[in-house]
């Protein structure tokens, strides 16, 4: 990793680097202030809708796990940046018609919301011989226009996971309505800490629920608060988002 001082003097995008470093002391500070170790809370850099040239700055700057909405454009970014040893991360909806494409080229896919879609990226992991990390997104909101298994089928979808021959499910994620005021998401986030510890008490392996995905950039710090071991953050590291 560049010196920070460097970087922000050669870089073309050098506001990447600072907001990386402003973001990762508001993690630590969070983390700190929750009494949980700062290194327990993974952070993605959610690049949809920015260019390659972003996605190194970033890199550049230290950040090794990216998140992207949508398989084509990731694919795009992933073959681009293949020189680089960074982790890839879908967190946007996985149509069934794209999951062979998606799955060999993903470290973790943290929307799955059906025991069918599980089944299939099992089968497609198993194809190509890879052990894709997964988390089942749960709708704690009813948003229609949000994705997501309900409570009680998000449960049934964990529990089945064990069945999982290659894919290998690590943890849950959500997606809370937007506030304006960031507290008021934190009851969504209390809850999906409070799916995985049902699930916990029911027997379910640990391995499958270390991973709680949830937190963007307008409320991550309320979300490290609740426990989550992994924030989804784009325009506090690349700025306003372009269309």
């Amino acid at each position: 990793m560049l010196d920070p001082a460097v970087f922000f003097a050669v870089h073309p995008l050098p506001h990447i680097g600072r907001n990386l470093a402003a973001v990762r002391e508001r993690l630590r500070q969070a983390a700190l202030g929750a009494g949980r170790d700062p290194a327990s809370v993974r952070l993605l850099a959610v690049s949809k809708t920015f260019d390659l040239e972003h996605v190194r700055a970033a890199a550049a700057a230290g950040q090794q796990d990216f998140g992207e909405n949508r398989v084509q454009d990731a694919l795009q970014k992933i073959a681009g940046s293949a020189d680089l040893t960074i982790r890839w991360h879908l967190i946007g909806t996985l149509q069934s018609n794209k999951v062979r494409k998606a799955v060999p080229q993903f470290a973790a896919i943290h929307s799955v919301d059906s025991l069918r879609l599980l089944q299939s990226i099992d089968a497609s992991a198993v194809d190509a011989g890879v052990a894709t990390e997964l988390l089942i997104q749960v709708d704690l909101a009813g948003e229609p226009t949000k994705h997501g298994a309900p409570r009680p089928e998000a449960i049934e979808i964990v529990k089945a996971a064990s069945g999982c021959r290659a894919a290998r499910v690590v943890g849950l994620m959500t997606i809370p309505p937007y506030f304006e005021d960031p507290e008021r998401a934190r009851p969504y986030f209390a809850e999906l800490r409070d799916v995985r510890d049902t699930l916990l008490k029911a027997g379910v392996d640990a391995a499958r629920l270390r991973e709680l995905s949830m937190g963007m950039s307008h409320d991550f710090e309320i979300a490290v608060q609740e426990g989550a071991t992994m924030v989804r953050l784009g325009t506090a590291i690349f700025g306003a988002r372009h269309a």
